[in-house]
């Protein structure tokens, strides 16, 4: 499954023109693309397996590519990723910390408290709260989440978090045992 996964990622159109949110070592030829939705309670596991486990050994090592992918059934998780990529303009370390939010505090949100909550957390960091509403609606950063998430299933992806290790991808659930062997692997052959 994964060599089909792989090869169906790898076929598509060129990586959007957005510039990915990256963590880590931007400079590495070693790239973990995360596909990721907000709202999505497997990637706040991981989210919580990458701050705990995986940056600490391979943050020096490896550049951890950020790609927004809000799947249909999630309510909130498209305006969170508009404001993620928004945040992103402002300064890169300010969307990393929204998404550790918005992951941390899922059973909070709400479709119809989100703004709420994101007012609340853009107070607590310093953030424009009216800018970060305004940019919700900005039709420039709808359509760059939208081309984002076209460009994820074009390339096959329909799961989250699914984690492409220099093409090796790591769908749903794994372990940090899988994913360090993928990441072990990758850095060997570099």
């Amino acid at each position: 499954m994964r060599s089909l996964m792989a090869a169906l990622v790898f076929t598509g159109a060129a990586f959007s023109q957005v510039k990915p949110l990256v963590e880590g070592n931007a400079g590495s030829a070693v790239r973990a693309v995360i596909y990721e939705d907000l709202q999505c309670s497997d990637c706040a596991n991981f989210r919580v397996m990458l701050d705990r486990q995986i940056l600490p050994k391979y943050g020096s090592k490896v550049a951890f590519e950020h790609r927004d992918f809000p799947l249909p059934k999630h309510k909130w998780a498209r305006p969170a990723s508009v404001a993620a990529l928004y945040l992103q303009t402002v300064k890169p370390e300010l969307s990393v910390e929204w998404r550790r939010y918005a992951m941390s505090h899922q059973s909070e949100i709400t479709p119809e408290n989100f703004q709420a909550q994101l007012s609340a957390w853009a107070s607590d960091h310093g953030v424009d709260t009216a800018k970060l509403l305004a940019a919700l609606d900005d039709k420039a950063l709808n359509a760059e989440v939208e081309d984002g998430y076209q460009d994820a299933v074009a390339r096959g992806i329909s799961h989250t978090p699914t984690v492409l290790v220099n093409g090796e991808p790591f769908i749903e659930t794994f372990t940090f045992e899988e994913i360090s062997q993928g990441l072990d692997k990758a850095l060997r052959e570099q």
